[in-house]
C-alpha cells in the first residue's frame, strides 16, 4: 500500500517536471562532457594546491626531516610573534596601498583625458601606457635598475638639474619600498587604463548631453554620471590590482640583486618571506601557514572593497 501511494507520488512529480526533449539533453551531455575535463584540470590546479596548502600549515613539514608531526595551530600563532613576518606584512601593505591608489588614480586621469580629449594622439597614448604591461617584469626591472643607480642612473641626473642631492633608491630602506612602488606602478598602470577606459567609452553620450541641457558643469556630470557608472569597473580595477599588489616579489628580487654592482636593499616583503621559509629553510608548514594568512588578508580586503563599492553614491 506504501509503495503504490510512493510510486504515484514519483508519477505526479515526474508529470508535473518539463520533460527535456532528447535533442537537448543529448546537447547538454555534450556540453558537459566537453566542460568536464576543463573543471578537472582547474580543480586540480587552482582549488587542489589552495586545499593542500590550509592542510600543509597544520603540520611541521619539513624536507630535512620526514617526519611530519601534526602541531595544530602553532604555524598560525607563532607568525603572529615572528618579526620577520610582521615586517613583511608592513612593507607588503604599504607597496600595496600605495600601488592601489596611485595606478587606479594616474589611470582613470589618463583613461579619462584618452576618451574625452585625447584627438589624434588617444592611440599613440593608449600604447606607450599599455607597453609596460606585456614588458616581461624581469628585464623591465633591470631597466630600473640602471635608471635608479646611485652614480649614473638617469633619474638622480634629472634631479641634479635642479640642485637636488643623489638619492640611493636602491639602498636605502626607506627609498628602495618607494622604488618598488614606483615600478609597480609603472607596470600595472597601463592595464588599469585600458579597463577604464573601456568603460568610459561604453557611457552612453546622451547622458552628458542632456546633462548640459540641463546646465549640469563638467564636475556634476562626473560626479552624478561618470563616476556612478564607472563604480563596477573600478571594483574590478582595485580587486585585480590589490591582489597583485600584495604579490609583489619579481620587483624586490630583482632591485636586490647584485647586477654589475653592490646589491641593493632586500625590502621584505611577504611572498619574498613565503619563498625564503619554503625553499631556503625547507620548512613548508611554516611557509604554507604565511600563505594562508596572505590568502586571508586579501580576501578580507576584496570584502571590504566590495562592501565600500555597493555602497549608495547619491
Amino acid at each position: 500500500m506504501a509503495s503504490g501511494t510512493i510510486g504515484r507520488g514519483l508519477h505526479r512529480v515526474r508529470s508535473a517536471l518539463p520533460s527535456v526533449p532528447p535533442q537537448r539533453r543529448r546537447a547538454y551531455l555534450f556540453a558537459y562532457g566537453f566542460l568536464a575535463p576543463i573543471v578537472a584540470l582547474f580543480a586540480f590546479l587552482r582549488i587542489f594546491p589552495i586545499v593542500y596548502t590550509v592542510i600543509l600549515g597544520f603540520f611541521n613539514w619539513s624536507l630535512v626531516n620526514p617526519d611530519h608531526t601534526f602541531v595544530g595551530l602553532d604555524n598560525f600563532i607563532n607568525l603572529l610573534s615572528d618579526p620577520n613576518f610582521q615586517t613583511a606584512f608592513l612593507n607588503t601593505t604599504i607597496i600595496a596601498l600605495g600601488t592601489t591608489i596611485l595606478s587606479i588614480g594616474l589611470a582613470f586621469f589618463v583613461a579619462a583625458v584618452v576618451a574625452y580629449g585625447g584627438g589624434k594622439i588617444g592611440g599613440l597614448i593608449e600604447i606607450l601606457f599599455f607597453l609596460p604591461v606585456v614588458t616581461p617584469l624581469v628585464p623591465a626591472t633591470l631597466g630600473w635598475r640602471s635608471i635608479l643607480d646611485y652614480q649614473h642612473g638617469v633619474l638622480n641626473a634629472i634631479f641634479g638639474l635642479f640642485g637636488i642631492p643623489n638619492q640611493a633608491w636602491t639602498t636605502d630602506p626607506t627609498l628602495a619600498i618607494v622604488s618598488v612602488i614606483m615600478i609597480s606602478v609603472w607596470a600595472q598602470v597601463g592595464y588599469n587604463m585600458i579597463i577604464l577606459l573601456v568603460g568610459m567609452r561604453s557611457i552612453p553620450r546622451l547622458y552628458y548631453e542632456a546633462a548640459a541641457v540641463d546646465g549640469a558643469s563638467t564636475w556634476r556630470q562626473f560626479r552624478h554620471i561618470t563616476f556612478p557608472l564607472m563604480v563596477p569597473i573600478l571594483l574590478f580595477v582595485t580587486v585585480i590590482t590589490t591582489i597583485q599588489a600584495y604579490n609583489v616579489f619579481t620587483q624586490v628580487f630583482v632591485l636586490a640583486s647584485d647586477v654589475q654592482g653592490a646589491p641593493g636593499y632586500l625590502v621584505p616583503v611577504l611572498v619574498y618571506d613565503i619563498f625564503q621559509n619554503g625553499f631556503r629553510y625547507f620548512n613548508f608548514g611554516y611557509a604554507a601557514a604565511e600563505a594562508v594568512y596572505l590568502f586571508l588578508v586579501v580576501i578580507v580586503l576584496m570584502l571590504i572593497q566590495f562592501r565600500l563599492f555597493n555602497r549608495p553614491t547619491d
